[in-house]
């Protein structure tokens, strides 16, 4: 990891040049900008609105935003309504970056070559999506202005998903979704649901955005979002159009080119077809592997666009009525793949695909409840106790969030915290547009007579075991990390809080050896040997552990 991160890094810096100027300098074409209105008017704590533009938190906790107009328009109202929660997330996301990076030094540096990286991406993005983000970029905080200017700092987070994908030792991240239709759902229409693993903190997914988009141009679509993300990561549109985005192994790149999320969402602004769909993201140049997969209402199917910076293939399932979804390649574009081959052969990834054939064979006729019941899921091949927060589980207790999709029906399920255990929120898109755009609504848009009820996990005593054992976790990794030496009470306390994770008992026996009690060690690594490991380096690592404390017995 360090090598990689030392050549992501460094390298770059060889070949500083005036390009970083021109980048930190530029502006899309924002002219007319002064005639635009942008007063906020503050209805209560949780309602605002501009013109018909409006932002409402509903009785779940999540936000409601509603943006209409051409791109400079939509970008403005989107700042200037969620300002607070554009400022919470840029907040979030520095305060994780200084916890991952304490050395200023180190972290100045590190700015600076991420700046370095993304000095073209301006180049490959849309002008119509420029001038969003700079829209919303007018309402970023100034407390980072030091780092990068704020239409810059905006471009930058809108990369960062992508950036976290291809550093793999980073990548906290196991994404698994699916799609159904014909005999394999209850009523024979097209079912997705999804679950988006990605994980920058407890605090980067306590504000949530339900956006209603009404562009100008294109077509009207949802997203589920946060402040200051114009990217689609889940979303559908009033075509009936899905679309997700799943990780692929990606190597280090050394340039910034179109952020996925953006590709993602120009297809669902501009895209009615699968067809449609694979044409917009054939001509947009990415940076990291990604699959995206789309789900038509018109066609009853769904396919996976399968992208990276050099290839590009199409997925398409034959004689069945389901598709699924994890973080390796399927295509024939990909068959001879190197690194797609070892993400199957090194990872959870084969293993969660696996899962999933299995969670779909057990329910047969789907339905968005049982589609949920899926997604939520916590236990291994063949019900194989994982333990909690164990990246071989379709469920990881660690999403940002989960979706459902009905296109036929334009309507959809979005989760609520914690993870995507709390209750499922239905939204129809017919509906809620037809009363955003009949003026201020000043209430939910919510069909909550459709909504699925939250997990009673959530109110059992593992549940709240596992929230003590993150914590936990995290300050002894962080203790070690340190070259600090955690308690061996610490190291009890993890095995009895989540004892059937591998893990746990591989933090413990790291405890007992670093306090030089070799016994304990040995025997806490040999009963993490025996648990569902998540990966094979994962596997290596314990070998490695157990011969060493072998050795010194």
């Amino acid at each position: 990891m360090k090598a990689r991160l030392v050549y992501l890094i460094f390298v770059p810096l060889l070949f500083i040049s005036c390009g970083l100027k021109k980048s930190m300098e530029f502006e899309p074409d924002i002219s007319g900008i002064e005639k635009i209105d942008t007063t906020r008017i503050q209805h209560s704590e949780n309602h605002y609105s501009l013109g018909k533009n409006q932002l409402y938190k509903n009785e779940f906790g999540i936000w409601e935003l509603y943006l209409e107009g051409d791109a400079l328009e939509r970008g403005l109202a989107n700042g200037s309504l969620s300002r607070e929660l554009i400022r919470h997330q840029e907040q979030v996301f520095m305060q994780r970056l200084s916890e991952m990076v304490p050395s200023e030094n180190y972290r100045s540096f590190l700015l600076k070559s991420v700046s370095f990286f993304n000095r073209k991406m301006y180049q490959y993005i849309p002008q119509e999506y420029l001038k969003e983000i700079y829209g919303v970029s007018r309402y970023a905080s100034a407390e980072f202005n030091e780092f990068a200017p704020a239409f810059t700092r905006m471009l930058y987070l809108h990369g960062a998903h992508d950036i976290g994908h291809a550093m793999q030792d980073l990548m906290l991240v196991g994404c698994t979704s699916f799609a159904a239709w014909d005999e394999q759902t209850a009523d024979g229409q097209l079912l997705l649901g999804r679950n988006f693993d990605f994980y920058a903190g407890d605090e980067f997914a306590e504000q949530k955005i339900a956006a209603f988009i009404n562009p100008d141009k294109g077509h009207k679509f949802m997203m589920y979002t946060w402040g200051g993300m114009i990217g689609v990561v889940s979303g559908m549109n009033e075509q009936g159009l899905s679309v997700t985005i799943n990780a692929g192994r990606s190597g280090i790149p050394l340039v910034a080119k179109t952020p996925v999320s953006l590709v993602a969402r120009e297809i669902l602004q501009y895209a009615s077809s699968t067809q449609e769909a694979i044409e917009i993201a054939r001509k947009r140049e990415v940076f990291v592997s990604e699959a995206i997969m789309v789900g038509s209402a018109k066609e009853r199917n769904a396919i996976l666009i399968e992208v990276s910076p050099r290839n590009f293939g199409v997925y398409e399932v034959d004689n069945s009525s389901q598709l699924i979804c994890s973080n390796h390649f399927q295509s024939e574009a990909y068959s001879e793949d190197r690194r797609n081959k070892k993400a199957i052969l090194e990872s959870h990834t084969q293993y969660r695909y696996e899962r999933m054939q299995q969670l779909l064979a057990e329910e047969q006729k789907l339905e968005p409840g049982t589609a949920v019941s899926i997604l939520r899921n916590m236990e291994g091949k063949n019900e194989a106790e994982l333990g909690y927060g164990n990246e071989l589980a379709i469920n990881q207790l660690l999403a940002h969030h989960a979706i459902v999709f009905k296109p036929e029906e334009n309507r959809l399920w979005v989760s609520t915290g914690p993870y995507q255990m709390g209750e499922f929120v239905a939204y129809d898109l017919d509906s809620a547009f037809e009363k955003f755009t009949n003026g201020i609504v000043g209430n939910s848009v919510a069909s909550k007579e459709w909504n699925i009820p939250e997990s009673d996990f959530i109110h059992q005593a593992q549940f709240k075991n596992y929230e003590r054992y993150r914590k936990l976790e995290y300050d002894v990794k962080a203790a070690l990390r340190r070259d600090e030496i955690p308690e061996v009470v610490e190291a009890e306390e993890l095995v009895k809080l989540n004892p059937q994770f591998w893990e746990a008992w591989y933090l413990a026996g790291m405890v007992y050896y670093e306090q030089e009690d070799y016994d304990q060690a040995l025997r806490h690594f040999e009963e993490a040997r025996q648990k569902e490991i998540t990966t094979l380096p994962d596997e290596e690592e314990l070998e490695k552990m157990i011969k060493r404390t072998q050795r010194k017995l």
